[in-house]
């Protein structure tokens, strides 16, 4: 590495540092404020854990802005204090000095791929775990009244939860057959508990339902008794034969039933969603970011996946990609501004606030056109931001 590089570098590290701290505390203390009337009471410990498990979802929004910042910052006051002119009197043309912003551009972007595939998912979890259960309190109740996928093809519902004991009332949950869909498994409890990934229920009936049968033996009921006979006995047959297949097509409508009201014997029934995924997706009006790598590879090579899941996992793992790579697209496409107005830091900071706002508006609406696009198109949409950030910073670096 070149002088110039280092001495170039030594002036690209102290914004961008302070740019981190400066719109992660910023972020952080507006989550705790929209929150704050919620987590009165709450063990200080508890509140910090809270915000340290957003931190990794908080770095990959703040990074690309801390990105701009640095450029801002310290190509501005070297074009201010002519010392860009002077490196290229000495033949440092502008691509070579900007290498090193190219370079921590990249390993930010490298980074922030990081922390938005294998790390903020779980992160983001424990963070609506820890503030439903630990410090509110609420638990599954804002879950109370709907019917809920927890995967696998297992659907729950309960009517009433005590935060106390951590059990749900009047519960039901049914799974669907995936060889034939008018065949079910039902279970009514009175009463349940949902942790990890098993779901205990006590004091049920279970009964597999097959729907098919229960419209063939629908279509028996409405045929004609037999008729009688002069003879008692072929009648009696007669009466019996038709009772014993009404007998086997009941039997084929339920053809298991289960009755267990000692709670001490609780039916256990593991689910495709745990306890903490469940509440970081259906506990708000807005579900937790919690699919990484390993969720969304999974969808896109899942043979029986739908494929609106399968569009779907595409389409955020293109949008998990984009973003990460916003912070070089951003902090290559500053370097025109820093050269036409980085001259003093509140300039830089609202420079910085400015061009991250217009790139998360049009990372947003790529987003949304994505959302009603299809194909390869669908998966390109998500990339208007970065695409559209970088052709504007290449024609103001010609106008420069």
């Amino acid at each position: 590495m070149s002088r110039i590089s280092r001495y170039i570098l030594s002036e690209l590290i102290p914004p961008l540092l302070a740019g981190v701290l400066l719109f992660t505390a910023l972020l952080s203390f507006g989550y705790f404020f929209v929150s704050s009337q919620w987590l009165q009471g709450v063990a200080p410990g508890l509140v910090a854990q809270w915000i340290g498990y957003q931190l990794p979802d908080t770095l990959v929004k703040v990074l690309p802005m801390a990105a701009v910042l640095m450029t801002i910052v310290a190509f501005g006051r070297l074009n201010t204090d002519s010392e860009l002119v002077a490196m290229q009197s000495g033949g440092i043309g502008l691509g070579q000095a900007g290498r090193p912003v190219a370079v921590i551009g990249l390993l930010l972007a490298l980074l922030s791929l990081w922390l938005s595939l294998w790390v903020a998912p779980r992160a983001n979890v424990e963070t609506r775990s820890l503030y439903w259960d630990a410090m509110t309190g609420s638990g599954l109740s804002s879950m109370v009244g709907r019917t809920l996928d927890l995967g696998d093809g297992l659907s729950v519902y309960w009517a009433d939860y005590d935060p106390a004991t951590r059990r749900m009332k009047n519960v039901r949950a049914e799974r669907w057959s995936k060889d034939d869909p008018r065949k079910v498994e039902l279970v009514f409890a009175r009463e349940g508990t949902f942790e990890d990934n098993l779901l205990s229920l006590s004091d049920y009936q279970a009964f597999t339902v097959n729907y098919a049968a229960a419209a063939e033996l629908a279509a028996g009921t409405q045929q004609p008794a037999p008729a009688t006979t002069a003879d008692p006995a072929a009648s009696l047959l007669a009466l019996r034969q038709q009772a014993e297949k009404m007998n086997g097509q009941i039997l084929s409508v339920f053809p298991a039933v289960a009755l267990e009201d000692d709670p001490q014997k609780p039916l256990e029934i593991e689910s495709g969603t745990s306890r903490k995924e469940a509440l970081a997706r259906f506990a708000d009006a807005i579900g937790a970011d919690d699919q990484g790598w390993n969720e969304l590879t999974a969808t896109l090579n899942d043979p029986q996946a739908h494929a609106t899941d399968r569009q779907d996992a595409a389409l955020t793992l293109s949008r998990k990609v984009a973003l990460p790579f916003g912070n070089l697209v951003l902090a290559l496409a500053a370097l025109p501004f820093a050269l036409r107005f980085g001259r003093s830091l509140g300039v830089s900071l609202g420079l910085a606030l400015l061009a991250s706002l217009a790139y998360y508006l049009l990372t947003a609406l790529g987003l949304t056109l994505a959302g009603s696009a299809t194909g390869p198109l669908a998966l390109a949409w998500p990339w208007l931001g970065n695409v559209a950030v970088l052709l504007a910073g290449l024609l103001l670096l010609r106008r420069a």
